[in-house]
């Protein structure tokens, strides 16, 4: 957020390359000093793993592009959209079920959004579409990770780490193809200041 208001920063997929070789970097380091523990690449990692990556690059990306677009106040009201996306997920995909009085309570997390939403001067409708995206991706993020990973084989550590090497090298193809690259090395002050933090 401080990068996008007070620097005007704009990309946030070129920022979020940059978390991602973040992560990849100090996790790796982390693992050789034995500080962080998850196993080495096999096969079948990726394969334990889909669709994730996929729902992490997303959730990512729109993450940073929702923060780029509200204001804070905002973008904290919409992200608890998560809460009902996380609940129907669940429902849907893992056939939980749920009493009555955590669906009512759902319903008025969502009340209160919809109402403090409604107050929103600076309406913005690119910003709100982004953040919903966001939600439904950190919902189906949470559903896919309890349906598909055993803690004790990958962790939340080894999660991390192969998220963000599978999908590091699309994103930055993706940033190309776009002209987003170019972007920001138009605006190299902006680089720089990435590259400080």
């Amino acid at each position: 957020k401080y990068l996008f208001m007070l620097f005007s920063f704009p990309s946030p997929m070129f920022l979020g390359i940059g978390q991602m070789a973040a992560t990849i970097l100090i996790l790796y380091v982390s693992k050789l000093n034995k500080i962080v523990h998850f196993p080495d690449f096999d096969k079948s990692i990726p394969v334990k793993l889909f669709p994730l990556p996929l729902i992490y690059v997303g959730n990512h990306i729109s993450g940073l592009s929702s923060t780029s677009k509200l204001s804070l106040p905002m973008f904290t009201v919409l992200r608890k959209f998560t809460i009902p996306l996380t609940l129907l997920l669940e429902i849907i995909i893992l056939g939980k079920r749920y009493p009555l009085s955590i669906i009512v309570s759902v319903f008025a997390i969502l009340l209160g959004a919809f109402i403090a939403a409604g107050s929103d001067l600076s309406f913005n409708l690119e910003g709100y579409t982004v953040v919903l995206l966001n939600d439904l991706f950190t919902a189906a993020n949470g559903v896919y990770t309890k349906q598909k990973i055993d803690p004790k084989e990958l962790g939340k550590y080894g999660v991390l780490f192969y998220n963000a090497c599978f999908m590091v090298v699309p994103t930055v193809i993706i940033s190309f193809s776009t002209g987003d690259f170019h972007q920001v090395r138009s605006n190299m002050p902006y680089l720089r200041l990435v590259m400080v933090f």
